[in-house]
């Protein structure tokens, strides 16, 4: 048992203990009403029916301010004047067993669809947030000026910022799908969970009937150039880049890896799709360093600058593996999920070179129609070995090229920053 703040027991050791929550969580249900809210909340009481906490990992700042006695820990949210700026769906996606798994499709209609039961005091969080903002980089001043991009007044205004609509999501996993999105058995995989968290979830293991859980790790968010009533419509066209986090490269331009100057590059590849009438997305992952983390990151790179030889091709993954265990801990098998929240069914054109993202995207039922690879133009010296190690690990196909638009385009970038 446990002794929550509030001076309640909370029994965590069998299954069913306790009173059940009126509020069962139907997956896949074909409204939210019918499905159920996700309630995390630590103070709900017996209406808790989910594992773990909102926030994901800042989960643990929340409890650092509640310790300090900065934050009182029974405040409850204000959701006035918080609801989306846009609204997106609901899809049929939302409602296909299986198509949505690791994200809550009615995690942004919280506050309306909820509304009566947050009146009568019950704790209930929104987990996905939209809202819209202007983005200043200095890829697309540059892209002004040589010409590839045109100040149009709309996505593209006089003072060089683009206007997008952005959703910040956090993930929330539907165990049963979960496991079987990934082949393993559900009770195994609740107690590897478990055990590689250090217990911090008893619940995985102790409440088989618990089947949601909100894992301690990053969300994503989405990025979406011209009308958002676009996308997901075929009517037309959709430029889009998922792309996982490297904070080195995104924010302080690190030239060791491609990531910044591909993800500026689907960026500018969005704005010319949102301006000659589609739409552009951006999803962005936090995944750093293939969820491996930037400290394994950082010890991987000694390990390969150290090496006899200098860095090479042939041994990048090999001192991955020997530092980390494992070459690639992102997968991609949950990737997908987003896309179906937004309605997606086709990708015209996919930046992206992995081989990973368009298998999992290709097998979840997304048409995909151009792959845009990188320019060789915009791969920072430092960063050849990391092109040729994933060549020969077949991380992408290497025979794709840019058509001459796409060399015509990244023509006259400047790239001395990188």
């Amino acid at each position: 048992m446990t002794l929550n703040r509030t001076g309640h027991i909370r029994l965590t050791s069998h299954p069913g203990t306790g009173a059940e929550s009126r509020f069962p969580i139907h997956w896949g249900a074909e409204t939210a009403e019918a499905r159920g809210p996700v309630i995390a909340t630590v103070n709900a009481g017996h209406e808790r029916n989910a594992i773990g906490a909102h926030g994901g990992s800042y989960s643990v700042y929340r409890a650092l301010a509640i310790s300090s006695g900065a934050m009182n820990p029974l405040v409850r949210p204000d959701l006035h004047n918080t609801s989306p700026v846009v609204q997106f769906g609901p899809h049929p996606q939302w409602k296909t067993p299986g198509k949505i798994v690791s994200l809550d499709p009615w995690g942004a209609m919280v506050a309306d669809c909820f509304g009566k039961a947050i009146g009568e005091g019950v704790d209930i969080r929104p987990t996905i947030a939209v809202t819209k903002a202007r983005l200043t980089l200095p890829e697309i001043s540059q892209a002004i000026d040589a010409g590839r991009l045109k100040i149009d007044g709309d996505v593209l205004h006089d003072t060089r910022d683009v206007s997008v609509i952005k959703a910040a999501v956090d993930p929330v996993w539907w165990l049963p799908g979960i496991a079987e999105r990934f082949g393993v058995d559900e009770t195994q995989l609740r107690r590897t969970l478990f055990e590689e968290t250090g217990g911090m979830y008893p619940e995985l293991v102790t409440r088989p009937d618990l089947q949601v859980f909100l894992p301690p790790i990053g969300g994503m968010t989405l990025y979406i150039f011209g009308d958002p009533a676009k996308i997901g419509d075929r009517r037309y066209r959709l430029t889009c880049r998922v792309h996982d986090e490297c904070n080195g490269s995104d924010v302080f331009g690190s030239d060791i890896c491609t990531c910044r100057p591909y993800l500026t590059h689907g960026i500018e590849e969005c704005v010319q799709e949102a301006q000659n009438g589609g739409a552009g997305l951006i999803v962005y992952n936090r995944k750093e360093g293939r969820a491996l983390g930037e400290v394994t990151k950082f010890l991987v790179y000694n390990a390969r600058k150290r090496q006899k030889g200098g860095d090479q091709a042939a041994t990048y993954f090999e001192r991955t593996e020997c530092v980390a265990g494992v070459q690639d801990a992102r997968f991609q098998q949950l990737m997908p999920d987003i896309i179906h929240w937004l309605g997606i069914t086709r990708i015209d054109r996919f930046v992206s070179m992995s081989n990973m993202k368009y298998d999992a995207l290709a097998g979840s039922g997304i048409e995909i129609g151009e792959r845009v690879p990188i320019p060789d133009g915009l791969v920072p010296p430092d960063a050849s070995v990391e092109m040729e190690a994933k060549k020969a690990a077949g991380y992408f196909t290497p025979d794709a090229k840019p058509t001459q638009k796409e060399l015509k385009r990244v023509k006259g970038r400047d790239l001395d920053k990188f």
